[in-house]
């Protein structure tokens, strides 16, 4: 059943592999190839299973669901003539994979778990298994009681003390469980310029773990790569674009960051403005925020294409508009995403932070991980002296698709 594109020995082995275990998990970098063995496997486990129970898809959202599995299975350049087998309408619960309904089922929170209750099911496929709460993968390790009921998952590596490394992975032994381990070397359809791009894209952690494929733990420092030698300047070039990134705070500290795109192609940290109303001792209205921010801009001569606000600020990003202010979005807030995307343009030498940025420098250094969280195996980062680095993260991260081409030329 595999597609037009080559296959590893590993993925191959893998693939007859899974045939014969309970729980199957690809687990590895990104595009190691993991992905296409797992849903090679699946497609197999779609046409041998019984008649009785269910088949499940599963994975964080139903969108991700059809993003990672859906979309891939439905590529003819992928999987040849098989892909016209799967039909699938965007949105809808269910999909038709080689004649059987297939359904889609998003576990974003521990609530999830309720929606496997009363079903039972014969074959199941889990998306980034990291991403789903272990309450939810326990329920459907339950679901599966139909004879030769199998499990199939891939997940890309995260906290050494995750639960599914700690309760799965590393009792591989004890349990009817099979495991592979995907590095980026085993894909062999991957050109050597693309796997030099798709490097430059991760940086500290992130690039042990997606590049490298290790489990490591996020411990320290969040920002360990920043040099204020290295990072800091005291002039800015000509700038092409602006953006701003808004964290509001009313008894917290608000701040708001100007991220500049330079003519030299590198990305700048160009201003800030800040209020602590403990530090001065009177809290500002929306109101006042949004007074105070357009003369900021104002008396910079800047407008900015897009401000990106704190999505919990609903009622700020009210008073803009009325206000008049244009341009303004919701501030993408995946945090670990947004982390990552800062980590990796300041490790390359993409972005830069202006001097006057006089919050942001204070925060950047005392940035750290949660010791609590990541003990359970959770990678948090306390949420202690946060705000200027958010007001950061809202800019650069929901800015990426406009500068990431970037990073291969960043020194």
């Amino acid at each position: 059943m595999p597609g037009p594109l080559p296959l590893s020995d590993k993925q191959l082995s893998s693939i007859r592999e899974s045939a014969e275990a309970r729980i199957s998990i690809w687990h590895g970098s990104v595009r190691s190839g993991k992905t296409i063995a797992s849903l090679i496997a699946f497609l197999l486990g779609v046409r041998r299973a019984p008649a009785s129970g269910l088949i499940l898809l599963c994975g964080r959202t139903m969108q991700t669901i059809e993003r990672n599995v859906l979309d891939p299975l439905q590529d003819p350049d992928l999987f040849g003539d098989v892909a016209a087998e799967v039909r699938h309408t965007r949105g809808a619960s269910t999909a038709h994979i080689l004649g059987r309904t297939v359904h889609l089922i998003g576990a974003s929170d521990a609530r999830a778990e309720g929606r496997l209750r009363g079903l039972t099911a014969s074959l199941a496929y889990v998306d980034e298994a990291t991403l789903v709460p272990e309450s939810f993968w326990t329920q459907l390790l339950a679901r599966l009681s139909v004879p030769g009921a199998r499990l199939l998952a891939t997940t890309n590596p995260d906290n050494p003390r995750h639960w599914l490394k700690v309760g799965y992975l590393d009792r591989q032994g004890e349990l009817d469980l099979a495991a592979w381990h995907f590095k980026l070397s085993d894909n062999p359809s991957l050109a050597a310029a693309y796997v030099a791009a798709l490097a430059a894209e991760y940086r500290g952690l992130w690039r042990r773990r997606m590049i490298d494929g290790a489990w490591v733990i996020a411990e320290g420092s969040i920002y360990d790569m920043f040099d204020e030698q290295q990072h800091v300047v005291d002039e800015l070039p000509e700038m092409d674009r602006y953006w701003v990134g808004v964290d509001h705070g009313t008894v917290n500290p608000f701040s708001a960051v100007l991220l500049g795109l330079g003519v030299d192609g590198r990305l700048y940290a160009a201003s800030e403005w800040r209020y602590d109303s403990r530090a001065h001792r009177r809290q500002m209205t929306d109101a006042q925020y949004s007074r105070a921010v357009r003369e900021w801009l104002d008396k910079l001569g800047i407008h900015p294409e897009w401000t990106f606000i704190d999505p919990s600020a609903a009622s700020f990003s009210t008073q803009l508009w009325t206000d008049g202010y244009a341009g303004i979005a919701r501030a993408d807030n995946t945090v670990l995403d947004g982390i990552r995307s800062v980590a990796t343009a300041l490790e390359s030498g993409l972005l830069r932070v202006h001097r006057s940025c006089a919050g942001l420098l204070d925060e950047m250094p005392g940035y750290s991980w949660d010791e609590d969280a990541a003990a359970r195996g959770e990678d948090r980062p306390n949420k202690v002296d946060d705000h200027s680095v958010d007001a950061l993260r809202y800019a650069v991260h929901s800015t990426a698709h406009e500068w990431r081409h970037l990073l291969t030329h960043a020194q």
